[in-house]
């Protein structure tokens, strides 16, 4: 897979930092953290969000289906030990029969095919009043991935159609909001959305 041979250099892009540390900010705006919760972090890749949230949350387990992505993620979270779990696997093989308080993930929804099923299973693996914080691209035309358009079957989500989908699936309290902007140069701007949303409490 492109994104193993990538593993390497990913977190060595600015933007790429910078738009992370964007995302971390805007969900510790929107979602009181604490140390008591247990994470999933879905299409962890190296980490760069898992490693941002981490030091306000008890535990992340850190799932994607790149091998070379999972071993640089490792590397840079060695430090927590037993605070940080990593599985390589599809979200929707993942085999954890733990539930989580709240799901993050940050530029992996466009590589989901059928995004009402993804937005089903999250839904399975929250705690009641577990909450999602999912950043993407906002709706681009198709130029954002440099490196070509295999895998990528979304180009971007508007609020509206994202936020029947996570209606649909039953949560609710649903929030989309533009929270950052990349600039590829040469006029190419492409907006980050954050979506959140809770799973209501039992009853």
């Amino acid at each position: 897979m492109s994104f193993d041979k990538r593993a390497g250099t990913w977190d060595a892009s600015k933007r790429r930092q910078a738009q992370a540390q964007a995302v971390a900010d805007a969900i510790e705006k929107e979602i009181p953290l604490n140390r008591s919760m247990h994470l999933l972090d879905v299409g962890a890749g190296t980490g760069l969000l898992t490693r941002r949230i981490l030091p306000h949350v008890g535990k992340i387990t850190a799932v994607d289906r790149s091998s070379g992505m999972l071993e640089k993620l490792q590397e840079n979270l060695e430090k927590w030990g037993d605070s940080i779990h990593v599985f390589q696997t599809d979200i929707m093989a993942l085999s954890e029969k733990v539930h989580f308080d709240g799901i993050i993930s940050s530029m992996t929804l466009h590589h989901i095919e059928n995004t009402q099923a993804c937005f089903d299973r999250l839904y399975d693996l929250l705690n009641p009043g577990g909450f999602v914080a999912l950043a993407d691209l906002a709706p681009e035309d198709g130029s954002f991935h440099d490196h070509g358009n295999a895998g990528v079957y979304h180009f971007g989500f508007d609020g509206t159609s994202l936020k029947k989908i996570a209606k649909r699936s039953g949560f609710t309290a649903i929030k989309y909001e533009k929270i950052y902007r990349i600039d590829k140069g040469e006029g190419r701007h492409y907006d980050i959305f954050l979506l959140t949303a809770t799973k209501p409490p039992s009853r």
